[in-house]
């Protein structure tokens, strides 16, 4: 199969580092990673381009680590409730997904975006579960969810895990 070499421009999580040369599928690179800056082609005069602005994309990087770290140290006690309809044994009317806990969380008072909190599957049980939540390429954390039929229940959920 065709691939085609990329130089990536920041951490990209089971790809390579920033300056990793790397062969990928087009459409990869056609669709995701050229449209959204994360890499460029790997032709002579991109590699010359990186190699002048590489101390300037190093240090971009570490600024905005260094504020998903600080995000995440205000984040790390962080725990939130959705109340949501359930069946008596606990089956969700529907499932809560990655949106539902961005708004959860942002009501909390900070700024997560849907695509940056990690869920395989929705949920559609009650109770609580550990969320991983990706900040930045190199800093994750996991916070709690309570999922609760009411707002007592996810308080009373949320008290026997702090």
């Amino acid at each position: 199969m065709e691939r085609i070499n990329v130089i990536l421009l920041r951490r990209v999580a089971k790809l390579g580092q920033i300056g990793d040369v790397i062969p990928v599928r087009p459409g990869f690179a056609r669709n995701y990673l050229l449209p959204q800056k994360i890499a460029l082609r790997a032709t002579k005069e991109n590699i010359k381009y990186f190699e002048d602005r590489k101390a300037q994309i190093e240090a971009t990087n570490a600024e905005t680590r260094a504020e998903a770290q600080k995000v995440a140290e205000e984040m790390k006690e962080c725990a939130i409730a959705i109340i949501r309809q359930a069946s008596e044994h606990g089956i969700l009317y529907g499932s809560v997904s990655g949106r539902d806990i961005a708004a959860a969380i942002k009501a909390k008072g900070f700024v997560v975006a849907a695509n940056q909190i990690n869920l395989n599957i929705p949920i559609k049980t009650l109770g609580v579960h550990d969320i991983p939540i990706d900040l930045h390429p190199e800093v994750s954390i996991m916070i709690k969810l309570s999922v609760a039929k009411s707002e007592e229940e996810a308080q009373q959920q949320i008290s026997e895990i702090i």
